[in-house]
């Protein structure tokens, strides 16, 4: 896709320069090496401005996300027109997110997670997506104490540990357990088999239709609720592929570590919709909310190396 017809000048970002402007694309970009740098953006417009170029540019930050050498515009723009709802959602979400506790974030994300799930975008997807594979038996979280330490190990092997409505109820109780037992000094999630954890289980996309009923229920289950309340005593240790709701519930932990064949990926963009287990608020905090913004939009996997200078985890292990 060819961005140079999606670029706009930095005039039209000043404080007046929204008024009466239209523009007819799910995106627009920004070249920050021409760009003035004696300029101050006014409120960004609803749909994802990109930044293109020179990082430092005092605009670069306003901006919801800049481009940087593992991630090409035309990715982003190509996603932007497939899915121009939940991309505009995205950032719109997540330039309020900073300002809100984790607990109104969380509640911010659903809201706007629900929304989502009643677009013509992810309806469309749903009847679309590839036939679902036969059913895998319930997800378990398996709980164990020594002393003052916890490990919950997700238990869904065959199935790469995606997250169905019973490993989903597993883990709201593992950390709703710890946040009542004041003893418990750590919590440590590990996973069994060759991934941490690919998501959430695909086929139940779409099985609760009624977007305010699914709202009420992460209202009362998700685990991201109970797990940022001990986020100082919560730590991750992951192995293999970490994607999607795996990952948000991971990044809410105060350590992560993982081995160097780890990857990390938010693909819910292709799907119509945003993280929606907590990862727009836990990933904004780990790692910011412009690299949050270009996880999703890309879509794309990042490797365990540049998980590491990116801050999204602590550590390498062997």
């Amino acid at each position: 896709m060819d961005c140079a017809g999606l670029t706009v000048s930095v005039a039209d970002l000043a404080p007046a320069g929204m008024t009466g402007f239209r523009w007819p694309e799910p995106m627009a970009f920004i070249d920050l090496d021409t760009a003035s740098h004696h300029f101050t953006a006014g409120p960004l417009p609803p749909w994802p401005v990109v930044g293109i170029g020179d990082r430092a540019h005092a605009l670069a930050s306003q901006l919801d996300t800049v481009v940087d050498t593992a991630f090409c515009a035309e990715v982003l723009a190509s996603a932007a027109t497939a899915f121009p709802m939940a991309a505009a959602t995205l950032v719109q979400l997540l330039r309020a997110l900073p300002s809100l506790s984790v607990e109104h974030g969380l509640t911010a994300e659903s809201f706007a997670y629900a929304t989502l799930q009643g677009s013509a975008g992810h309806k469309d997807w749903i009847a679309k997506r590839p036939a679902v594979p036969a059913a895998f038996d319930p997800g378990k979280v398996i709980l164990s104490r020594e002393g003052d330490e916890v490990v919950a190990v997700l238990d869904r092997a065959e199935a790469g540990n995606a997250i169905d409505r019973s490993m989903r109820d597993g883990l709201h109780e593992a950390f709703a357990l710890v946040n009542m037992d004041p003893t418990i000094t750590r919590i440590t999630l590990r996973a069994r088999g060759k991934a941490f954890s690919l998501g959430a289980d695909l086929s139940e996309f779409g099985t609760t239709s009624d977007p305010a009923t699914a709202h009420m229920i992460r209202c009362r289950t998700l685990p991201a609720r109970e797990a940022a309340r001990c986020g100082d005593r919560f730590a991750v240790e992951i192995d293999g592929a970490c994607i999607g709701a795996g990952l948000e519930l991971a990044a809410f932990a105060s350590r992560i570590t993982a081995t160097r064949r780890s990857w990390f990926q938010l693909p819910e963009l292709a799907m119509g919709i945003i993280p929606g287990a907590g990862g727009c608020v836990s990933l904004t905090r780990r790692i910011g909310r412009q690299r949050t913004a270009l996880m999703v939009l890309s879509g794309r996997r990042i490797g365990a190396r540049q998980a590491l200078e990116w801050g999204l985890i602590d550590a390498l292990v062997d």
